[in-house]
């Protein structure tokens, strides 16, 4: 665990902390071809606030992170291991052996040197190897695994997330999702075997509004701050509680707790337990 804890010397730092891995993370120069520039217009459409409480932000470099991971039956060799800043994971540049170089997420516990292998037959069952859930056994931790065979990875990307292999039948696999949702996956779609890295990223403390705005995370005001005329919450004198049947949020719809999963989503028949 790379959990830093910050002396109380002011007050913003008592509490702060902060999850860096100096001893494993490279300080080598980025791979040119994986990564670019981009923009930031988060939170706003036609310079219009379209999502609340998003913007500004430290300007970042995009990796091209591959998700699609359809290099097969080629071993890989871990180069280096890296901070993106843009997601809570860490990522591993890998080398192939003909001579192609990518990013993928860097699963826990990974080192520099070892290598991986994406396969669409049955493998070693070991961390950073990726081959269909059929052949991954009950009992295993998976990663980056995809909803639809050759649709890319889309589930349990972030940082310490993993899902559980619990039954394969009837060429469905049954996952138990970081949420507690049990969910059927096709048998034929692919999974990488283990834990995502930096597991303690759920520990961190940010400590003061200005890392926050760092992320481009803005203030958030409380609904029972304002007049009536700005959120349904708002009137009353002095510290009012909501007053209402059921929390609402700034255009009347309901707040807190309400499932917003459509009542008819046609997936709705591979998943077995609700979280």
């Amino acid at each position: 665990m790379a959990l830093k804890i910050y002396q109380p010397i002011t007050a913003a730092r008592r509490g702060t902390s902060v999850s860096k891995d100096k001893e494993v993370l490279s300080r080598d120069r980025k791979s040119k071809r994986l990564v670019f520039g981009k923009k930031r217009d988060v939170g706003r459409s036609r310079g219009k606030i379209s999502t609340r409480h998003k913007g500004g932000g430290e300007k970042r470099l995009l990796r091209k992170v591959d998700f699609k991971l359809d290099k097969f039956e080629i071993p890989a060799k871990v180069l280096r291991l890296e901070y993106d800043p843009n997601r809570t994971a860490y990522l591993a540049f890998i080398g192939f052996a003909d001579g192609e170089k990518r990013y993928i997420l860097a699963p826990l516990n990974l080192k520099v040197g070892e290598s991986v292998l994406i396969s669409q037959n049955q493998i070693e069952v070991k961390t950073g190897n990726r081959m269909p859930l059929k052949y991954i056994y009950p009992g295993t931790f998976v990663h980056n695994i995809e909803l639809m065979p050759q649709h890319g990875a889309k589930l349990c990307r972030a940082a310490g997330s993993y899902a559980v292999v619990k039954v394969h039948e009837n060429e469905l696999t049954q996952l138990q999702m970081p949420s507690g949702e049990i969910r059927l996956v096709d048998s034929r779609s692919k999974a990488t075997v283990g834990q995502v890295s930096r597991e303690e990223w759920d520990l961190v403390r940010f400590g003061k509004a200005g890392r926050m705005r760092h992320r481009g995370i803005r203030p958030t005001v409380r609904g029972k701050a304002m007049n009536p005329v700005d959120h349904p919450h708002g009137g009353g004198e002095g510290h009012s509680p909501i007053g209402l049947v059921h929390p609402k949020t700034p255009w009347g719809k309901p707040a807190l707790g309400v499932k917003t999963r459509k009542a008819k989503k046609w997936t709705n028949k591979y998943i077995l337990k609700r979280r």
